[in-house]
């Protein structure tokens, strides 16, 4: 059965943190300034996710080559296991966009697998030289489906896409070296949808790609009630036998625009965004054969941003939400009894 306690992931995709405190955003734990990965960490959080563009496009999104080894070195060092997300674009890749990088474009079918596999072989090798190798590299984000449009678009074209697959988890092993392998997570967005999941993996196994962990998005407002999700996940654990992290999700402190037209779970306040995460948390916890290894909160330090300021742990003037404690009741030991 799999590993629990220290090995469960209590996770963020923190990608923007830098960005914010390069601009000056400061964070603060009550009235305290703490940095950004030191207040998580002091919150029990041990896995960081951070995602990598093979070009970004704009000053908008830092998270290239560089920016990402800055911040991998910082949490390493703080004692963070560290989650890669590939996007294989130069922008943002997720179900309804997985924009080809414009280097890539004019490549033939078969000269752009070697490109994933080069790149994909050459990133993880700069983060071995960096010596900060991830724990677990993502094949993709969110390739419900597909990547690489339009060569590697689903339905229409399953042998091009696990054609990427294949060749990202070559790159990644390759570039590991000597060392111990990251382990492979395959992440889609369908955390409330039994259907959909079985669709995806069914076909991932009938074309033999190999990979560790499921990944899957669970946002309430776009994948289905907290049930669904609880039953996707024990679907899944028992069907395929693989750990599975619900590696994107959060939830709104204050009324969002993206909300505005449905009934939300809890009430969209500071209260109710951690009754949301204890929730989750419970969920992910509670799936069959020990799968669910953990929950990464999507952006929660990325600054005042609209609705994603308000899926943030912090407000206006960043500070901590009560959100941030969900994570302390299970990685702070009790207190000692004193002795009599």
């Amino acid at each position: 059965m799999p590993s629990r306690g220290s090995e469960f992931a209590f996770g963020a995709d923190l990608s923007f943190l830098k960005q914010a405190e390069d601009h000056g955003r400061i964070f603060k734990d009550g009235t305290n300034a703490v940095p950004g990965l030191q207040l998580f960490k002091n919150h029990g959080y041990n896995w960081i996710r951070l995602r990598l563009f093979v070009e970004p496009v704009s000053n908008h999104l830092p998270n290239g080559l560089t920016y990402t080894l800055t911040t991998a070195k910082e949490a390493k060092q703080l004692g963070y296991k560290f989650l890669l997300d590939l996007h294989y674009a130069n922008s943002w890749a997720d179900p309804g966009q997985q924009p080809t990088p414009g280097t890539w474009v004019n490549l033939s079918h078969t000269e752009r697998v070697q490109a994933v596999l080069a790149y994909s072989r050459d990133t993880i090798a700069a983060f071995r030289e960096a010596g900060v190798l991830p724990d677990m590299v993502q094949i993709g984000n969110e390739v419900s489906n597909g990547m690489l449009w339009p060569d590697g678009k689903l339905p229409d074209h399953w042998d091009n896409f696990t054609d990427y697959l294949r060749a990202g988890i070559q790159g990644v092993d390759t570039g590991r070296g000597t060392n111990r392998p990251p382990k492979v997570m395959i992440h889609i967005d369908q955390g409330g949808n039994i259907a959909r999941t079985k669709y995806f993996f069914d076909h991932l196994n009938q074309h033999q790609i190999s990979y560790d962990v499921i990944g899957l998005s669970y946002y309430p407002w776009w994948q289905g009630t907290l049930m669904d999700l609880r039953e996707n996940l024990a679907f899944t654990a028992k069907t395929y036998h693989k750990d599975i992290i619900v590696v994107e999700t959060a939830y709104h402190w204050r009324p969002a625009h993206e909300t505005a037209d449905r009934a939300e779970p809890f009430a969209e306040t500071r209260v109710g965004q951690r009754e949301f995460l204890e929730e989750l948390t419970q969920i992910v916890l509670a799936v069959p054969e020990g799968r669910g290894q953990g929950v990464f909160w999507w952006e929660p330090a990325v600054g005042d941003r609209g609705d994603l300021g308000s899926r943030s742990f912090f407000d206006e003037d960043g500070t901590a939400l009560p959100v941030i404690s969900v994570f302390d009741k299970y990685t702070r030991p009790a207190p000692r009894a004193h002795d009599p």
